[in-house]
């Protein structure tokens, strides 16, 4: 898994609108706080970015925004997004390339680790940690970590 001082790699994957997203244009807009969950519409995967979304100003507020990221189709990312009104970018992975640089992919058919990644403007890991189970401390751990290197610049 990627650590703090880590680059991050780059990346082009579809949203849940079926855009293709680049993780440079996605930094050359701020700081995103990327964060893989295994599967969605499970209730961890939901409890977490229901999370997210609930400190969506918070995140706004430190020039940051949150981007979910699994191997779920981009069909049933845009299912998540539409029943829980998360309202940011969701990513799909299906053949879990990504995960596999950032060094969340498990083997065979299992699904990515629950892992999250602060990444600021020049691709440099912030932050990085990963917890299968305090669904809050993906949001609640990024958040505090942008608060702190803004208050260092």
């Amino acid at each position: 898994m990627l650590k703090p001082g880590d680059k991050a790699p780059s990346f082009a994957l579809n949203d849940q609108n079926n855009h293709t997203v680049d993780s440079n244009d996605l930094l050359g807009e701020g700081r995103i706080v990327l964060f893989f969950y295994p599967k969605a519409m499970t209730s961890g995967c939901t409890k977490e970015s229901c999370h997210f979304r609930d400190l969506d100003s918070e995140f706004r507020a430190v020039g940051a925004r949150p981007v979910g990221i699994s191997a779920d189709s981009v069909d049933r990312q845009l299912k998540f997004d539409s029943k829980h009104s998360l309202g940011f970018t969701l990513l799909s992975d299906p053949d879990r390339r990504v995960a596999g640089a950032f060094g969340v992919k498990r083997p065979g058919p299992l699904f990515n680790r629950r892992a999250t990644f602060v990444i600021d403007t020049d691709g440099t890991v912030v932050e990085a940690f990963s917890s299968e189970i305090n669904m809050d401390e993906h949001a609640d751990r990024a958040l505090g970590a942008l608060q702190a290197l803004q208050e260092r610049n």
